[in-house]
């Protein structure tokens, strides 16, 4: 095994004959909230593309490419609509990953499930070479730190977004919000972005530090790849914050603005460390923003507000 525990995918060392690499596996798991608005929506496709896609972004970060997906679909009785949409979902993400769907699992099982619900769970596997792993271990004072735009809740927040906007204010997945476009059901069924396509691109070595921004926001995620001794300091001033989390944080919800950037993304779905020298480089590939930088510390995210 290589790597941290801890980390957003896991690393180990193949035998292989020629040119040793590292293989990357992750897995997510979802039952709840985001399934519970499909089911409320009678939409299906986009489930299946936001669990390909957060599995792709977080072997991604380790500068890995995704060889295959797996799929398990637990219900109630299967439905050939919803697993069609589901599938749907799935196979599109996939294609614009350039990785293989190459199997899955369906489990009828009455009793465990009510009626018409259903439990998700992916599986990816990813190839990186060894020398070319992103860790974090490159990140020097003095770096910058570039936001990569969300265009969304993503896949995480749903709890406290349903608890807002549905149990508090009462609304409806076919209200409107102001500053939104569209309602508030197509908003929160927005597609998870898939970021490797861009950071393909990047040249080799200018990435020294890749954070996926999902559960945990840009307070619990951006640590994850810092050295022990190092801070990340955010402006938050520096990007425009979508208005959907405006609309749950200070107009309506009234939610603790320390709390609502270790809950949402709040409209930064991948961060990227880089050197000041190629931070034009890298901005200009990426369509990123300057939204930090790297200072002495203890491992920490700070939040300038």
């Amino acid at each position: 095994m290589l790597g941290r525990i801890g980390g957003f995918g896991g690393l180990f060392a193949p035998n292989f004959s020629r040119n040793p690499a590292a293989g990357v596996r992750r897995q997510r798991r979802w039952r709840g909230n985001q399934i519970e608005n499909c089911l409320r929506r009678d939409k299906h496709d986009t489930v299946g593309a936001d669990l390909v896609n957060h599995c792709v972004n977080d072997v991604a970060v380790l500068g890995a490419r995704p060889l295959f997906f797996l799929d398990y679909i637990g219900t109630e009785k299967l439905e050939s609509r919803v697993f069609l949409e589901l599938l749907s979902g799935f196979s599109k993400a996939c294609r614009a990953a350039n990785c293989a769907l190459i199997g899955g699992e369906t489990a009828q099982m009455p009793g465990m499930y009510r009626r018409g619900e259903y439990d998700l769970a992916g599986c990816i596997v990813g190839v990186v070479d060894r020398d070319q792993i992103i860790d974090g271990s490159k990140v020097r004072i003095g770096d910058m730190v570039l936001g990569l735009p969300s265009n969304g809740l993503h896949t995480n927040g749903y709890s406290l977004a349903r608890k807002i906007l549905f149990q508090r204010l009462k609304l409806k997945l076919s209200s409107r919000i102001p500053g939104v476009r569209g309602t508030l059901g197509e908003e929160l069924l927005r597609v998870h972005k898939n970021y490797q396509p861009l950071l393909v691109k990047v040249p080799r070595g200018m990435i020294h530090g890749l954070a996926h921004i999902t559960g945990g926001g840009l307070i619990d995620n951006l640590p994850r790849i810092l050295p022990k001794n190092y801070d990340a300091v955010i402006d938050t001033h520096s990007w425009r914050v979508p208005e959907i989390f405006n609309f749950i944080g200070r107009r309506m919800g009234k939610v603790d603005r320390a709390e609502m950037y270790q809950v949402f993304n709040m409209g930064i779905g991948m961060v990227a460390i880089v050197r000041q020298r190629d931070v034009t480089r890298a901005k200009n590939i990426l369509h990123a923003k300057v939204i930090g930088l790297i200072e002495r510390g203890s491992g920490k995210t700070k939040l300038s507000f």
